[in-house]
């Protein structure tokens, strides 16, 4: 007989695991499917973009957007190379590390972009922050912070900085 030791969850505990867990699973598809259907964009190549479009001279090396994607390299390098056949990016070796790769929002990746964005946050706003109260949405902020801290303490994705 298997020793498989049952969950240690229950009651609230488990229901909110649940809820979180479905979450998890369902949102990354509902935030693709308007970005596919028109503009043929995952929501992991549009945070390429948006990386990109805040970054200086919209120029970041591929370790930097890999860390803020919290994406392997050959993970991010996949989306590169579908996203530079585009013509949505380019990559080019580092001047100042030749062992490092930039990655560079083109004009026309600019303006897909800039295109795919109100797209991108009317979904948000409908699957996410509309069903909130103004409370709830900071709760959710603090809670999603927290999460974050205990997976690491390194900083995902966020807005652009506007110092």
């Amino acid at each position: 007989m298997n020793d498989v030791n049952p969950s240690t969850l229950s009651g609230d505990e488990l229901s909110t695991w649940a809820a979180l867990a479905t979450v998890l699973e369902w949102l990354p598809p509902a935030l693709d499917a308007r970005l596919v259907r028109d503009f043929d964009l995952t929501h992991f190549e549009y945070g390429i973009l948006y990386a990109l479009a805040a970054a200086p001279r919209r120029t970041l090396r591929m370790s930097v957007l890999a860390g803020y994607a919290n994406s392997s390299l050959s993970r991010l390098s996949r989306a590169a190379t579908r996203l530079e056949r585009r013509d949505w990016i380019s990559r080019t070796r580092d001047p100042a590390d030749g062992r490092s790769t930039l990655a560079i929002l083109t004009a026309r990746g600019l303006e897909v972009f800039e295109n795919a964005t109100p797209v991108h946050e009317q979904t948000v706003t409908e699957l996410v922050l509309d069903p909130l109260t103004s409370a709830q949405k900071l709760q959710l902020r603090a809670i999603s912070e927290r999460i974050q801290r205990a997976i690491r303490e390194k900083e995902g994705w966020g807005p652009p900085s506007t110092a």
